[in-house]
């Protein structure tokens, strides 16, 4: 930790001498929540699910029978237990289960390819994988490749009942039903494994993002991070106690936003939800009288436009919702607020645990028209209680002026910024100097403080709340015989927020039809990366050969205002 030269008055020689003990200092964990709420609320409803339901006591002693079964396996200290799967009672129960076995959480994107998944699996060194049946077949093609290798993965499936597919399990692969470990391994109270730690900033999860690169980078978190990320989401987003939320954000994001632990912490009813559907969401709304929930703006484009949408999402209260990603349309928050709905939208990155901006309401809109309110709500905003600092700079690290023109990087320095990249200080370096994380997105400061995007340095397109790297379809395009030259950026787009615009320069004499492109692409890269809209003809670019790719966002967003 930094130390300081400043020096402390003689009256506190005593006490700076005796120093921190167990008494007075105790290493922050986010994992302490189930603890502490178990022991207050334990016969309050914690999780529901598709017609059942468990008590914070019964949670608390299934997280403690995965940990038991995850210590038994006999895997080293910090190990990586992987964990794909669907917004279920498991995947929450993992991020309770895995540290308390004192092991690190990494939850896998249910969307990505075989390939992409079986790297991540490799590159984390995976010592175990909870996976979903459903979704054992992009799992399949990393296990094989780890036996091969000599590596042994202990399997540990979810054989959920109420998934839309039940492939069969080969016969080359072993696995331990999760449900058989809750049985073999409960246990008393007396016997719960501790949720204290002996360092806070010891790794608790990693959790992987699209880079400029093709492959993803691994964003290590620590326990105090994601503790202080709860506690600040409380504050932030004014949460009372025993909240009721409907889990629509996918807990393989930044650990679902860090609401599994925000949400233990104040003892709320949790509603998962293994599949959105717009008339499940609203039925599971008025069941359970929801009072918040989170999702990226393409779920609330869903919401707010489906054909059976309700006049109200839950007559007796507003329902708050968190939405990240792509700025949401303001059309869509108007819709949002006309069913009941307070949106806040925020801002942040994987790096930085999800959330550190929001655009939180001044009392001095209230008198302005809903589009005004729409658009100035559609900003990133202010910082969260527990960011440090959010500043705007120059290339050379000079502030700019908070004059809604002058446009800088934005970096942040808290508590809630990662401690690096796996496996890779090159690129932590890069990000991580002095004193800041430079998060490569461009914006602008307004006059009220409130900071607003405007470009992506990183060329990071996000789409229904997913990132996806343009450097990784440009990549899958470059492997068609055909292509020349492609760069890709983001295209406005109605309901995905953004979508991948491709603009390709074919090799002399060749030809390709976008359709062809696009299929292509799906041989190579997960299906939600596929570019919706392939521009062929020369490229634009500076006297130095570089793609000038400001111009072919010009003409992304020609195109999407024209409905092209």
């Amino acid at each position: 930790m930094p130390s300081t030269e400043l020096k402390l008055p003689s009256m506190y020689d005593s006490l700076q001498s005796r120093g921190a003990d167990d008494a007075n200092f105790v290493p922050l964990t986010p994992v302490s929540f189930l603890s502490r709420t178990a022991d207050v609320h334990p016969h309050l409803t914690s999780l529901v699910y598709e017609g059942h339901s468990y008590t914070w006591a019964e949670t608390e002693q299934r997280c403690q029978s995965i940990a038991k079964a995850l210590t038994k396996m006999e895997l080293p200290p910090f190990s990586t237990v992987s964990v794909l799967a669907f917004n279920t009672p498991e995947m929450f129960e993992a991020h309770f289960s895995v540290p308390l076995a004192g092991m690190v959480l990494n939850t896998i994107n249910t969307r990505l390819e075989a390939d992409t998944i079986s790297w991540i699996v490799e590159f984390a060194e995976s010592a175990a994988l909870i996976v979903d049946r459903e979704l054992l077949p992009q799992a399949l093609p990393a296990l094989r490749a780890a036996s091969k290798n000599g590596q042994s993965i202990q399997v540990i499936l979810i054989d959920d009942q109420h998934a839309n597919e039940k492939p069969d399990i080969p016969d080359d692969i072993t696995v331990t039903l999760y449900d058989d470990l809750i049985k073999k391994n409960s246990c008393s109270k007396s016997e719960y494994l501790k949720t204290t730690i002996a360092d806070e900033l010891a790794p608790l999860s990693i959790n992987f993002t699209s880079g400029t690169s093709g492959r993803p980078k691994g964003v290590v978190y620590h326990h105090r991070g994601s503790y202080l990320m709860s506690l600040g989401t409380v504050a932030g987003w004014a949460i009372p106690r025993h909240p009721c939320y409907l889990y629509t954000v996918p807990m393989f994001h930044c650990n679902g936003w860090g609401h599994v632990w925000t949400m233990t912490a104040m003892a709320a009813k949790i509603v998962c939800l293994r599949y959105i559907v717009p008339a499940r969401v609203y039925e599971l709304m008025k069941q359970h009288n929801i009072s918040h929930f989170g999702g990226a703006p393409i779920v609330l484009n869903m919401l707010a436009n489906d054909e059976a949408a309700p006049s109200s999402l839950n007559p007796s209260t507003t329902v708050s919702c968190m939405t990240a990603g792509a700025p949401p349309p303001a059309t869509v928050l108007a819709k949002m607020q006309g069913m009941g709905c307070e949106v806040m939208h925020v801002y942040g990155l994987t790096e930085t645990y999800g959330h550190i901006l929001q655009a939180e309401p001044q009392p001095s809109w209230n008198d302005k028209s809903t589009d005004e309110v729409a658009e100035l709500k559609a900003r990133q905003g202010i910082r969260f209680p527990m960011t440090d600092a959010v500043e705007l700079v120059t290339s050379e690290g000079t502030p700019v002026p908070a004059d809604g023109e002058s446009m800088g990087e934005i970096v942040i320095r808290g508590n809630t910024v990662m401690s690096g990249y796996l496996k890779n200080p090159e690129a932590t370096n890069e990000s991580l100097h002095d004193g800041w994380f430079w998060s490569g997105d461009l914006a602008v400061r307004h006059t009220d403080g409130y900071i607003q995007i405007k470009d992506r340095a990183k060329d990071i397109i996000i789409s229904g709340g997913e990132n996806i790297s343009s450097v990784e379809i440009e990549n899958a395009l470059y492997k068609h015989s055909s292509v020349g030259e492609a760069a890709v950026v983001a295209m406005p787009d109605d309901k995905w927020g953004e979508t991948p615009c491709a603009f390709v320069e074919l090799r002399a004499g060749q030809n390709a039809s976008e359709q062809e492109l696009i299929n292509h692409c799906l041989a190579h890269i997960a299906r939600f990366k596929k570019p919706r809209k392939i521009v062929f003809g020369p490229l634009p670019k500076t006297a130095t050969g570089k793609v000038q790719k400001y111009e072919l966002r010009k003409r992304a967003t020609e195109l999407a205002d024209q409905g092209q």
